[in-house]
């Protein structure tokens, strides 16, 4: 059992909040830095969920870009000072396919002494290509922000829109219409909401979309994951009996083609929001009789538009042998029913992956290989495949081998080109880490950012 030692060294030892150090936004730092973060929720096998976490969460969407306007892929992360310390700043960068250089990235917000990764921001860009970083609050005990670009296609300078109270920012922007912005809020104890904006400078009220609770329960709760396609916006989402997040259990789906006028089930079946019934027509999948949680990934479509959701699924929410295998799985809706297909197993919940559609081919990147840090989250990262639309699937290709930490939160690009199509960060579960950042091509080649750069451009380094 791990000791009452390690969890003292991880909270008090080289927590380099630097009290002193105060980063003015809009300036550039010498390289990528992401944050490490523990959650301190300990069991006998470790830290709930731990490591290099500058792509985190899951629940922030998207975190990157690609441009072709400027043939550039823009990306926001949870970066920090230096290797030890965990003084959240958060960043935005950018790869120029042209020239094959990351230019240095740049602090849109300064935590001001948070070292929390559930504060990383989110990223959209807009019609005239200013970009918009949503920065993530934590209920309302810390604000979120809404900072839109100085210039367009330009990571000099932000300005900031707004101050507000939103957790997990998932900003769509679509033309002709504008920004709806899809968020959660602890109201209850974790609720989904939505707004919209025609400019990002205005905004409607915020519009309650989930809050489900049983009768006897005295609270609720809710995870989304959520994807555009075109005027299309979707997500999947669970449930937590109670407002017990460590219960998360089933999968849910919404829609909405008309700017969140109306929100659907995937069939079309209008449903009036707020969502307040467990057993809604939006049930995608039960599994609470089932007892066992459900780890909502990534979203993404078929040819015919119809939504596919990569998901985790296992007993219990500690790591560790003894709630079994964690299964990696895909739900598609046939234009009918939903299909689940399992694609591999893992050993951690929190190992989180992106999926790629590609007509029938379809591709998964995530850290499914369970190692060096067993049962910390994240491993080995690895290339899924299957070329009959998701039923079956085989080992492709191993992207990291022989890695000292553990690598976490492969996260797709937006409109992504290779060979910046997905990035992830890496880290010690087990222990305070430096954390570098990375990102993958189709072909499954990888590249790792310039920890430190002495010019305002570097090329990233081929990982061999």
């Amino acid at each position: 059992m791990k000791n009452c030692l390690i969890l003292l060294m991880l909270l008090f030892a080289n927590f380099s909040i630097a009290q002193d150090t105060t980063l003015l936004n809009n300036q550039t730092v010498d390289g990528y830095k992401g944050i490490w973060f523990t959650l301190g929720q300990f069991s006998e096998y470790g830290d709930k969920y731990s490591g290099g976490l500058g792509t985190y969460t899951a629940k922030h969407i998207p975190l990157s870009i690609y441009s072709p306007e400027v043939n550039k892929t823009f990306f926001v992360y949870g970066g920090t000072t230096g290797p030890e310390d965990r003084y959240l700043l958060c960043m935005i960068g950018s790869y120029d396919h042209s020239n094959r250089k990351v230019t240095k990235p740049t602090v849109v917000y300064d935590k001001q002494g948070v070292d929390d990764p559930h504060d990383n921001p989110s990223l959209a860009i807009d019609a005239e290509g200013y970009l918009w970083v949503f920065v993530s609050g934590r209920g309302k005990s810390r604000p979120g922000f809404k900072y839109r670009s100085s210039e367009p296609y330009s990571t000099a300078s932000f300005e900031q829109i707004t101050e507000e109270e939103m957790t997990y920012p998932q900003p769509k922007y679509i033309p002709g219409k504008g920004f709806l912005h899809l968020f959660t809020k602890y109201t209850g104890i974790r609720e989904l909401y939505f707004e919209t904006s025609p400019d990002g400078l205005t905004w409607t009220e915020d519009q309650k979309l989930v809050g489900m609770k049983r009768p006897e329960d005295k609270n609720g709760g809710h995870y989304q994951i959520s994807g555009q396609l075109g005027e299309k916006v979707v997500f999947f989402f669970n449930w937590h009996p109670d407002g017990n997040v460590d219960l998360r259990t089933n999968i849910y789906y919404l829609q909405t083609t008309d700017f969140g006028e109306t929100w659907t089930t995937v069939a079309g079946e209008e449903l009036d929001i707020p969502l307040s019934d467990v057993n809604s027509h939006s049930l995608v999948k039960e599994f609470y009789s089932e007892g066992k949680n459900v780890y909502i990934k990534d979203v993404n479509f078929d040819e015919q538009g119809n939504p596919i959701a990569l998901y985790l699924a296992g007993s219990g929410h500690q790591p560790g042998p003894d709630n079994g295998a964690r299964e990696w799985f895909i739900a598609h809706y046939k234009g009918s029913e939903w299909e689940h297909h399992k694609i591999t197993e893992s050993d951690q919940n929190y190992d989180t992956g992106s999926i790629f559609i590609d007509g029938d081919e379809w591709m998964v990147i995530g850290p499914s290989e369970d190692s060096p840090q067993q049962w910390g989250a994240g491993g080995e990262v690895m290339m899924w495949k299957s070329s009959d639309a998701g039923i079956t699937w085989e080992n492709a290709k191993q992207l990291t081998k022989k890695s000292e930490l553990n690598h976490n939160y492969v996260r797709k690009v937006v409109n992504g080109k290779d060979p910046f199509l997905y990035f992830w960060a890496d880290g010690n579960p087990d222990e305070i880490s430096q954390s570098q950042l990375y990102f993958g091509n189709s072909k499954g080649k990888v590249w790792k950012l310039p920890y430190d750069m002495n010019k305002d451009e570097k090329r990233p380094k081929r990982v061999r």
